[in-house]
């Protein structure tokens, strides 16, 4: 039997279709946001050809920061992703833009956080690197340069708690 796909997945689908996905060779100036970061994508993307600035929003080192103070895998994961980018001689990693402060932390599931890394891409005319459909389709909305990577990371089915009779 045929699925219709759910109107709120006919609507992902189609924002992901107006998003880049391509690399230039070309140095040019990025801006990383942490769904990019904790992904590892950053590394894969330097191998096929980016080169350049990468700047880290100082926001998504608090986050990250954040993260592995609570001892969630994710924090560390970004961490160490970072400590390995300046192995690489093609990027020139840069760290800029403001630590979030009380408020914008109380707020970030509302972007806040996100705010702050885009107006680091904004400040430095770059191209923001993300993973997270909605930062991507902000900082579109905004009129930023966006590489959106799809995550690989599929989301977990949901189980059923009850016994079917």
């Amino acid at each position: 039997m045929f699925k219709k796909k759910s109107l709120r997945q006919e609507i992902r689908s189609k924002a992901r279709r107006s998003l880049n996905r391509k690399i230039s060779n070309q140095s040019q100036i990025y801006v990383l946001d942490t769904s990019s970061i904790i992904n590892k994508f950053i590394p894969g993307l330097i191998k096929r050809g980016l080169k350049g600035k990468l700047i880290i929003p100082n926001a998504v080192m608090a986050e990250l920061e954040n993260l592995a103070n609570k001892t969630q895998d994710s924090g560390f994961i970004g961490l160490e992703e970072i400590a390995k980018l300046h192995k690489f001689h093609q990027v020139r990693l840069h760290f800029s833009g403001l630590r979030p402060n009380e408020m914008q932390i109380k707020f970030a599931k509302s972007g806040e956080i996100d705010a702050l890394i885009r107006d680091v891409a904004r400040k430095n005319q770059a191209t923001l690197i993300t993973s997270d459909l909605v930062q991507a389709k902000s900082s579109q909305a905004y009129g930023l340069k966006v590489i959106f990577l799809k995550s690989r990371l599929k989301p977990k089915k949901k189980g059923f708690w009850f016994w079917k009779r």
